[in-house]
């Protein structure tokens, strides 16, 4: 199958009727049997289709800029917005490069990327909470704590009231990263809930997936549905329903019409159940056109068609990776400069890491390669993580090179000063390039006013 999937009518839209002739395709496209089938069915197809729109030749997309340093006293816009507002104006096939889809200018910063730049400006899009906060609009994910996967774990749905130009812009600039994330295989720390995975490879939702992200709304809506059971009657029904129309909340928390003039039918006793039905599909599909965004923008980057053969937790670790950050992961793709794996430095070093919390891992991680995440195949990790030993007074700060995925340590005298040392160096320093040494290559030249910014 993986080499005759084109023979597959994988889009939703045109199974209209099932047959014996059609079922099999019919049970991928509704997400039956995807988890049935063998990763290289879904793998391969992506990984050729991938290689065959490659572009050759170029190390590096277009320049785009970014300031992020304020000046005459404004404040710049979130790097997302101004990086989005640049990229959707690109032509999509030059983007489609094995690294860096676009090269960036730091407007004021001591900075010249070599990919490190590139990597740390993607993963700053995506630290908790500035995704939250950041973003011009209504925002365009909506927080909701999950019940019951993980307690007081947040997870994001796209906000159904985004829908301007300038915000399902931004929901395609939000795909065209997810695409870049799967061709170059640099994984990001975006937290979506299940549902939103499941709709980006199209496999329809039910009422489980709302109840995953919404328990209580779906309980409310099934007390208006066996209201009879607690002794409400026609009579009484508007005494103990707060409702008089056919309107529910949306998954923003307003109350919105969940069919057109939803406002003008009132709900009453006969038609409860019709509303229940209305209202359950309202939030089934409030997300649509964010998700057509938001796959439109992928479509720039990866064949779209074939998400239709993944699952969404599939889906998921091809954009995301793994949220741990593992230990014996970097041990097997690490390379010694100036020093081996014998050497008390290195040894001091794996004990430190070890010990560290994987909060701390994350930070090391973006320390030394500008990104915060593995990709889940230790084979797709492209670059070998570098340790080097360097020449420089004892007990010194450790320094990296983001570019090249190198962390540099110099001599320490015990253990435990190396692990203060690191602490402080990951905790402390998420800049690039502090000494500024590339700064006058990267002055404001008038390119641009503040209002780009």
């Amino acid at each position: 199958m993986y080499s005759s999937w084109r023979l597959l009518n994988l889009s939703p839209n045109n199974q209209n009727s099932t047959s014996h002739y059609n079922a099999g395709t019919w049970g991928i496209v509704q997400g039956q049997l995807r988890p049935l089938l063998a990763p290289r069915v879904y793998t391969l197809p992506m990984v050729r289709s991938i290689g065959k729109t490659m572009v050759q030749g170029k190390n590096y997309g277009p320049q785009i800029t970014v300031k992020r340093i304020s000046t005459r006293g404004r404040k710049c816009k979130p790097i997302f917005v101004q990086i989005a507002r640049q990229v959707v104006k690109l032509n999509a096939s030059d983007l489609r490069l094995p690294s860096r889809a676009w090269k960036v200018k730091l407007v004021g910063e001591g900075a010249d990327d070599a990919g490190g730049v590139f990597d740390d400006t993607i993963t700053e899009m995506f630290v908790w909470p500035v995704t939250m906060v950041c973003l011009e609009m209504p925002c365009l994910l909506h927080g909701t704590r999950i019940f019951p996967l993980i307690l007081c774990s947040f997870r994001f749905l796209f906000n159904p009231s985004a829908c301007l130009d300038e915000h399902l812009m931004q929901f395609k600039f939000l795909g065209i990263l997810m695409g870049v994330a799967i061709r170059t295989k640099k994984p990001l720390d975006l937290h979506l809930a299940p549902m939103v995975w499941k709709q980006l490879c199209c496999i329809p939702l039910i009422l489980e997936d709302l109840e995953e992200v919404d328990l209580l709304y779906v309980q409310t809506l099934n007390s208006i549905l066996h209201i009879e059971d607690s002794g409400i009657t026609e009579e009484n029904f508007h005494e103990m329903i707060p409702l008089d129309s056919f309107v529910g909340q949306s998954a923003d928390g307003k109350m919105v019409p969940i069919i057109p003039g939803g406002n003008s039918i009132p709900l009453t006793f006969s038609n409860r159940k019709e509303y229940v039905e209305r209202a359950i599909e309202y939030r089934l599909h409030e997300m649509d056109r964010q998700v057509a965004a938001v796959r439109e923008g992928m479509s720039w980057i990866v064949p779209v068609p074939l998400l239709s053969l993944l699952t969404a937790k599939q889906l998921e670790q091809m954009v995301c990776g793994m949220p741990e950050i593992s230990v014996e992961v970097l041990k097997k793709v690490v390379r010694y400069r100036e020093v081996d794996e014998q050497h008390q430095l290195v040894q001091w070093f794996w004990h430190t890491l070890e010990e560290f919390s994987n909060e701390e891992r994350v930070l090391f991680m973006r320390f030394v390669s500008g990104r915060s995440r593995l990709p889940a195949n230790t084979a797709d990790i492209s670059q070998r993580f570098q340790i080097m030993k360097v020449d420089r007074p004892y007990d010194s700060l450790p320094t990296s090179q983001t570019c090249f995925f190198q962390l540099r340590l110099p001599p320490y005298s015990s253990q435990l000063i190396m692990a203060e040392r690191l602490r402080y160096a990951i905790n402390n320093c998420r800049s690039i390039d502090m000494d500024n040494y590339m700064l006058s290559r990267n002055v404001d030249n008038a390119e641009g006013s503040d209002t780009d910014y």
